[in-house]
């Protein structure tokens, strides 16, 4: 193939290259820059093309190779190897301090309205809360199946009721821990 050919061929393919390069990367920039690398190891290796060959699916390759190695360098830059034999620096690293006080209020609010609510709905809420099975709460209170599924139910809904009635637009990670 000569190389005005391989020229024609390659610019015939350029939008589908840049479609399929922006496809893997999710990214303009990155994608300009694969289709670049791909343009160039393409017309050094020119020669390596057999004709009678799919030219296209010769470069999708070529570029669907230089993506893969260029992620396989990138996640073995974050890597961290440590050598020592007690692995020193990877555990030397200042401990995590969770700071759990946002979430032990929410906590708190959320028993406090629990407490409120009245004892018939109260119970097989917190049953259920604790990890019973509907039958199990409906045998220790000696009550039907269906009511307490429904008594859950209402507790529920009453609980959001207040929640959304104290938090308004907040409601969302709130009403995510009562279910």
């Amino acid at each position: 193939m000569s190389s005005i050919e391989f020229h024609n061929k390659f610019q015939e393919l350029s939008n589908m290259l840049n479609a399929f390069a922006y496809n893997l990367t999710k990214n303009v920039e990155e994608a300009k820059d694969l289709y670049q690398e791909t343009a160039f190891r393409a017309l050094t290796n020119r020669d390596k093309f057999r004709p009678g060959t799919n030219f296209k699916a010769w470069l999708f390759t070529i570029m669907k190779n230089i993506f893969i190695n260029n992620y396989r360098k990138k996640t073995k830059a974050n890597t961290i190897f440590d050598s020592t034999d007690n692995m020193y620096y990877i555990n030397s690293g200042g401990p995590a301090i969770n700071n759990g006080a946002e979430s032990n209020i929410m906590m708190d609010e959320l028993v406090k309205m629990v407490d409120e609510l009245d004892n018939n709905i109260r119970m097989p809420f917190e049953m259920y809360f604790e990890g019973y099975k509907y039958q199990e709460i409906a045998d220790h209170l000696d009550l039907p199946l269906g009511t307490v599924k429904s008594r859950i139910f209402f507790a529920r809904k009453a609980l959001k009721e207040k929640i959304y009635a104290r938090y308004g637009k907040n409601v969302s990670r709130y009403t995510k821990a009562v279910g």
